[in-house]
């Protein structure tokens, strides 16, 4: 049996990948690869780089360590750049490519303790591109290249933006590397917002969340007769805004109880008012 960990996108959410980890090593459950998008990309080069043996509360402490300015540093000179049409993009990817030179622990995928594989987009065609083999850092900044706020980023003679925009939950490229059982582990999404997010950045990342999280449903029924598909429960409901990483250590904490309860009785959650895959809201959010 070949396991597979497949790590959606979600922004400032991905530290629910944390605990969701950490439930499933506790088991015992250990991937054979890793396959990931965005910020899913950056848990997975995380975990394939340590490997079986991997500490998660060290992956922990780097997300309850960060701030926005860290993921989204303010440049109000380059935004304007963007603005007018002489860049592609509103934030430099500068905060995010040190933090993934700081953290990450090999510098190609190849290289990597447990297989990995990022997800990104060709810009210029719309399909979604598996990238094996070549420079770490810049294949998960591709990943996590959320189209018009982050930089493209050029490799292999294309132009690449975040996998999300096109396979969010890339559980088909995990059934095609010969996984026989996928562990997913999805994201969520901030489903229970008092109000809509503030700012042009808050608002768009909000609004890419909500169109990423459609597919994961579908992929679900799709790819169920191909392997052994278990999706980790996602939290529900959800209130961080999308730019708020001040949440990181009660996000991590929540996801590793409801992972572990679903781990030891999977009926346990057959109750929930909502279909946290699906489209939904809250009274009152």
């Amino acid at each position: 049996m070949t396991t597979a960990f497949v790590l959606s996108g979600g922004g400032n959410l991905g530290a629910v990948q944390v605990g969701m980890m950490r439930a499933l090593f506790r088991a015992g459950i250990r991937p054979d690869l890793i396959v990931g998008t965005s910020v899913g990309a950056l848990n997975g080069g995380w975990l394939a780089g340590r490997g079986a043996t991997a500490d998660l509360d060290e992956l922990g402490a780097l997300w309850t360590g960060l701030r926005r300015e860290d993921v989204f540093p303010t440049q109000w000179l380059g935004g304007l750049l963007g603005f007018v049409g002489r860049r592609d993009h509103l934030v430099p990817d500068s905060g995010l490519r040190k933090i993934l030179h700081r953290s990450l622990g090999f510098e190609r995928l190849e290289n990597s303790l447990i297989p990995f594989h990022v997800v990104a987009t060709d810009l210029l065609s719309g399909v979604d591109v598996l990238l094996s083999r070549g420079d770490a850092v810049d294949a998960i900044c591709a990943s996590a290249a959320i189209p018009g706020i982050f930089p493209a980023v050029q490799m292999n003679d294309r132009t690449l933006v975040d996998g999300g925009v096109v396979n969010n939950c890339p559980i088909s490229h995990a059934v095609l590397l010969g996984a026989t059982q996928v562990w997913v582990l999805p994201c969520g999404y901030a489903c229970a917002l008092p109000h809509p997010p503030k700012g042009a950045l808050g608002t768009a990342l909000h609004a890419i969340s909500l169109l990423v999280q459609q597919r994961l449903k579908i992929d679900a029924e799709r790819y169920a007769g191909s392997c052994e598909l278990r999706i980790a429960p996602v939290l529900c409901p959800i209130t961080v805004p999308p730019t708020d990483f001040g949440h990181a250590a009660q996000l991590i904490a929540d996801s590793d109880a409801l992972t572990s309860t679903w781990l030891t009785d999977p009926s346990s959650l057959a109750g929930r008012d909502v279909d946290p895959l699906g489209p939904h809201a809250h009274a009152g959010g």
